[in-house]
């Protein structure tokens, strides 16, 4: 039987007729050592020195919402690259945003990817958001043993819910644990500074223009007091990979959209270098 599988070119029964919409579980069953959570590590000591991405935020609005990203990837205390992508389609209504271990995120990224088209493929139909949120949920617990050691991947994961017609946002913990968050999220290691941003900023009308300026702002603060986090290079004309989620599907903003956003609010931040003002009350 291998062998006329062999001759003929033609893929085994098992893998026509997968008995699972997920590739996960389908992976699982034939060739477990491709999943990333699977592989075994080498005995080692200390901390494992890998490229790391950093800040991830995002923002909703009417309409959507909007997933953004810095550009730096770091290792230790050196910048080992600098315009890294870290904000990718999942599907024409999601996205996911990573931070942590840089190759296993884009990993996993791809991987997701190929989950929710298989499910599709499989199911005739596109999984809910919610759905889509946990499957990213499992992916991450199954990298557990791999962030233990120090390679951890902690993803924002944000889309437009066709069902409830509005944007929505889910952030994660290394142990997979789910949070939804109202209105703006951040993670990475600039998120503390991002989210003080945001949440002084932020309003439930705002327009999807002044979301990307929420989200381009906020990273501009995450790197201002976070080494990690890359600001807008002008020199090298790198800006933030910003993306918006809405009812007419996925859409990644330009580099000149992208680019004249962030030049604008460099040229304000020349009068104020800290940002704009919140009112006391």
């Amino acid at each position: 039987m291998e062998a006329n599988t062999r001759s003929t070119g033609r893929l085994p029964a098992a893998f026509l007729t997968p008995g699972s919409s997920s590739f996960m579980d389908f992976l699982g069953d034939h060739s477990p050592e491709m999943l990333p959570g699977r592989r075994t590590l080498p005995p080692m000591k200390g901390v494992i020195e890998a490229p790391h991405g950093t800040t991830i935020v995002a923002a909703s609005f009417p309409g959507g919402v909007v997933l953004a990203g810095d550009r730096r990837a770091t290792m230790g205390n050196m910048i080992a690259q600098r315009d890294i992508e870290k904000v990718f389609p999942a599907d024409e209504f999601s996205a996911v945003g990573i931070a942590g271990t840089a190759g296993l995120a884009i990993e996993m990224v791809k991987l997701f990817q190929l989950e929710l088209e298989h499910f599709e493929k499989v199911e005739g139909a596109t999984l809910s958001l919610e759905g889509k949120a946990n499957r990213l949920s499992t992916m991450i617990r199954s990298n557990l043993g791999m962030a233990m050691q120090g390679l951890a991947v902690v993803p924002l994961f944000a889309g437009y819910d066709v069902d409830r017609e509005k944007g929505r946002i889910f952030s994660y913990d290394v142990t997979g644990g789910r949070s939804e968050e109202n209105g703006y999220a951040a993670t990475g290691s600039g998120s503390v500074f991002a989210r003080g941003s945001m949440k002084k900023l932020f309003r439930e009308d705002l327009t999807e223009q002044q979301a990307i300026t929420l989200v381009i702002q906020a990273l501009y603060d995450a790197a201002d007091d976070d080494s990690a986090t890359g600001g807008p290079d002008v020199a090298r004309r790198i800006y933030p990979i910003v993306t918006i989620i809405t009812e007419d599907g996925f859409r990644k903003l330009t580099e000149t959209e992208s680019s004249e956003v962030a030049r604008s609010i460099l040229e304000r931040r020349m009068e104020q270098p800290d940002g704009p003002r919140a009112a006391l009350l």
